[in-house]
């Protein structure tokens, strides 16, 4: 980092390192900071927004017959779906739970577990 302020010190031109550095000081003091942010945006935040798109177009989708995970870990099939809410049908004596969609977090298809 302290070749990129020497750089940037050094590109400057000498009216403005006398002058106390201006703008071009202020952008160098916040320059860690925005590339901070910049990398948190795109480790964290962007991949987080695809996620949660991806999840809301698989919801909006299903069907009955579809093997889906509720966040606390309960895995069955649909077998009702009605306005924003969602039963299953799980374990082995077909225990019927109601979810609402929201609750809902991860779909998988009835088409990609024929192969399986």
């Amino acid at each position: 980092m302290t070749l990129l302020y020497r750089f940037v010190l050094e590109t400057a031109p000498a009216e403005t390192q006398k002058s106390g550095g201006g703008f071009l000081g202020m952008l160098t003091a916040f320059l860690p900071f925005i590339l901070i942010i910049g990398v948190m945006y795109f480790l964290t935040i962007r991949p987080q927004r695809k996620r949660e798109k991806e999840l809301k177009a698989k919801l909006e989708k299903i069907k009955p017959g579809d093997k889906v995970m509720s966040i606390g870990g309960i895995v069955g099939r649909i077998a009702n779906i009605s306005g924003d809410e969602v039963t299953i049908y799980s374990g082995v004596a077909n225990t019927m739970l109601t979810f609402k969609k929201s609750a809902i977090s991860t779909v998988i298809p009835q088409d990609s577990e024929e192969g399986e």
